[in-house]
């Protein structure tokens, strides 16, 4: 493992050993160079451009529509705000989908375009061959399993999964044909406690990153937006964890300034840059 600025640089194979010595992987996501900076410096395992950026930062109500030119934008901002975490981005929707060769050429412009160092695809056993082929072109992939919000209207919304048995099964099944395709991770998504608990441990090389999966999943993975309280007003999931609300804050900050500008506060009169160098 190379060391940055006295840092240990994480690589997907330090996910690998993470899972095997039972230590805990963090993953947050950023689509800027900024942010990207404040959590490289915290020291964040990985972080994750996710096209959660449709909600979050282009005002969207899903994932769907947020394009691969729009991605790679996002990404190649957070990898010049990036120097120790492992860069993940995220694959949109039909980006991967229609064909394994689509999928190959989209992942490689991640690497080429965006200086990603892996992919995350979602989906299960039905994905498997396309992600075989884009791990045999030497690109990483993560994969993504339970909720998958590119298919959120197939699951009619936000619903738990892993309950039924048919869904636990598909879970498990597709869990091992990840790892065996060669994913060294894989999300998984608002799955049932127990679910997520019986597949990490069925895994040995691929580490699962959970969100809304419980704490048997060996990392977790947040939006940073949602962790900082920068978020809709009413949206707040079950397994949302708010470590700051900076939204009073910010608000707090606008109205100051409005006021100031509007009492002619600011700029002051006696400023030192009005007297020139």
């Amino acid at each position: 493992m190379s060391r940055i600025n006295g840092k240990k640089k994480t690589t997907v194979r330090t996910f690998v050993r993470k899972k095997a010595k039972g230590k805990k992987i963090t993953v947050l996501t950023a689509y800027d160079a900024f942010i990207a900076s404040l959590l490289d410096n915290a020291g964040i395992d990985s972080i994750l451009v996710g096209d959660s950026a449709s909600n979050v930062i282009h005002g969207y109500d899903s994932t769907i529509p947020i394009t691969m030119d729009i991605m790679i934008a996002h990404t190649a901002a957070v990898a010049r705000g990036t120097k120790n975490a492992l860069i993940i981005a995220d694959m949109p929707f039909l980006s991967f989908q229609p064909s394994i060769e689509t999928a190959v050429l989209n992942a490689g412009r991640f690497l080429k375009e965006g200086n990603a160092e892996a992919v995350k695809i979602e989906g299960g056993i039905e994905m498997v061959d396309t992600i075989r082929r884009v791990i045999e072109c030497g690109i990483p992939v993560m994969g993504h399993i339970g909720l998958t919000p590119q298919s959120i209207n197939r699951f009619g919304g936000p619903r738990i999964q892993g309950k039924a048995i048919d869904s636990q099964t598909y879970l498990k099944e597709s869990a091992l044909a990840l790892e065996e395709a060669g994913c060294f991770s894989m999300v998984l998504e608002l799955l049932e406690i127990e679910t997520a608990k019986e597949i990490t441990e069925s895994l040995t090389t691929c580490a699962t990153i959970g969100i809304g999966a419980g704490p048997h999943c060996d990392g977790q993975v947040l939006v940073t937006n949602d962790m900082l309280g920068l978020r809709p007003e009413g949206f707040k999931p079950k397994f949302l964890r708010e470590y700051a609300n900076l939204t009073p804050i910010i608000n707090s900050a606008i109205e100051q300034y409005i006021k100031d500008v509007i009492n002619s506060d600011f700029p002051g009169e006696d400023e030192s840059y009005y007297k020139g160098g």
